[in-house]
C-alpha cells in the first residue's frame, strides 16, 4: 500500500476544523490507559483490564448500538482468576450508558500511537480540502456523520459483535470517499514501496481507489492476516458515505444556472 504525505491542492482558507480535530484526538489519546501502556511496551494484565474496562464505558460496541442498551456484564478493569487463568473480572455495570453517544467518543479514541499517527496522517492530507469546500460547519457536521455511518454500519453487518469500535477512521474514510469523487485528478505524494519508499506524485485516484479496495479485500477476509480486531467494514461504510455526499456536492458544483 502506497502512503500518502503531501497532496497537490491548493486551499482558500485555513483548515481550523482539522487542525482542531487532530489536536483532540491526540488529547484525548494521553488521557486514556493505551497512551502509557503502548509507550511502556507490551502491557500486563493489569493494564490491560483497566484498557478494556475503559473502552466498554466509553467506546462503541456494535450489540449495544443494534439494541440500544448496554451490555449486561463489563469489566472492572481487574484482574480474577479463573478456570482458564489469569482475566478480567466482570460485572454490572456501574455507570449509565448511552450507546448512540458511544460513537461520537469513538471517533476519538485510539489503540495507541502508531493507530492515532496513521489515522491523523490521512486526516490532515484529505481533510483541509473538504473543509475548504464545505466551509467549518458542514465540515464538521460530514465528518461526524460519516463516523456514525460507519459505526452503525459496521455493527448492523455484525449485531452480536462486542469488540469495541475504537478510531476515527470510519469518519477519515468518509472524508477520502468524497476526496476521490471531487478531486480524483489531484496529484498526492507519496511513498511507494519498491524495495525502499520511493516518493512519487500519483493521483488521488489511485491512491485512495487503492485504498478502498484494500479495505474492502480486508473486510471479506482476503490478504490481511491477523487482522480481525480491524473493523474494515466500517472504513468501505465511511467511505460509500463520504463518496455519496461528493457525488452530490459534484452535481450541485456542475448543474447550470437559471438566468433571468
Amino acid at each position: 500500500m502506497v502512503i500518502p504525505i503531501h497532496d497537490v491542492n491548493p486551499l482558500r482558507r485555513t483548515p481550523w476544523v482539522t487542525y482542531t480535530l487532530i489536536a483532540i484526538n491526540v488529547v484525548a489519546l494521553l488521557l486514556t490507559p493505551a497512551s502509557l501502556t503502548t509507550v511502556a511496551g507490551r502491557p500486563g494484565p493489569v493494564a490491560l483490564c483497566r484498557q478494556a474496562a475503559f473502552y466498554d464505558h466509553y467506546a462503541a460496541i456494535p450489540r449495544e448500538l443494534i439494541r440500544n442498551r448496554p451490555l449486561r456484564l463489563v469489566p472492572t478493569g481487574r484482574v480474577g482468576t479463573g478456570p482458564q487463568g489469569p482475566g478480567c473480572v466482570l460485572a454490572v455495570p456501574s455507570y449509565h450508558k448511552v450507546p448512540a453517544l458511544s460513537v461520537l467518543f469513538s471517533m476519538f479514541l485510539h489503540t495507541g500511537w502508531l493507530h492515532l499517527l496513521g489515522n491523523m496522517l490521512f486526516l490532515l492530507i484529505f481533510g483541509n480540502n473538504i473543509e475548504d469546500r464545505l466551509r467549518p460547519a458542514g465540515y464538521l457536521l460530514f465528518y461526524l456523520a460519516c463516523g456514525y455511518v460507519a459505526a452503525y454500519g459496521f455493527a448492523a453487518a455484525n449485531p452480536g459483535s462486542v469488540q469495541p469500535l475504537i478510531g476515527a477512521s470510519g469518519a477519515i474514510s468518509g472524508i477520502l470517499g468524497a476526496y476521490l469523487v471531487l478531486w480524483p485528478r489531484a496529484r498526492v505524494w507519496s511513498l511507494v514501496p519498491f524495495l525502499l519508499f520511493i516518493p512519487l506524485r500519483i493521483p488521488a485516484w489511485f491512491v485512495l481507489g487503492l485504498w478502498f479496495v484494500l479495505q474492502w479485500a480486508y473486510s471479506v477476509g482476503y490478504g490481511a492476516s491477523g487482522s480481525g480486531s480491524v473493523a474494515y467494514l466500517a472504513h468501505v461504510f465511511g467511505f460509500v458515505a463520504g463518496a455519496l455526499v461528493g457525488l452530490l456536492l459534484r452535481a450541485r458544483s456542475t448543474r447550470p444556472q437559471a438566468s433571468g
